[in-house]
């Protein structure tokens, strides 16, 4: 089964040319997708949060250094996502 286009042009925005998905967090690799629940509402602002948890990135750290990302990452959201608030079940795609 095919994924979410709009979910799948979403990570490779931020994924592929952002560097924004995933890491090895606690000696485990992380991926922003094993952050998502099935279903229930998912704002730009919580899958920012997801994206840093999963690069090992405490969202809340440093905020005079993360923010000018935070806002390009959830511009990204709402850019490709349609909206500020989506269904999890639209947050799957091709690789998911």
């Amino acid at each position: 089964m095919t994924g979410n286009p709009k979910y799948t042009a979403l990570l490779d925005d931020v994924c592929i040319g952002r560097g924004w998905c995933g890491g090895i967090v606690d000696g485990k690799p992380s991926h922003v997708n094993d952050l998502i629940p099935d279903s229930g509402p998912v704002t730009a602002e919580q899958f920012v949060e997801w994206l840093f948890i999963a690069e090992g990135v405490d969202p809340h750290a440093e905020p005079d250094k993360w923010n000018r990302h935070k806002a390009g990452l959830r511009k990204a959201f709402i850019q490709h996502m349609g909206a500020e608030i989506v269904d999890a079940s639209a947050l799957k795609g091709d690789a998911s």
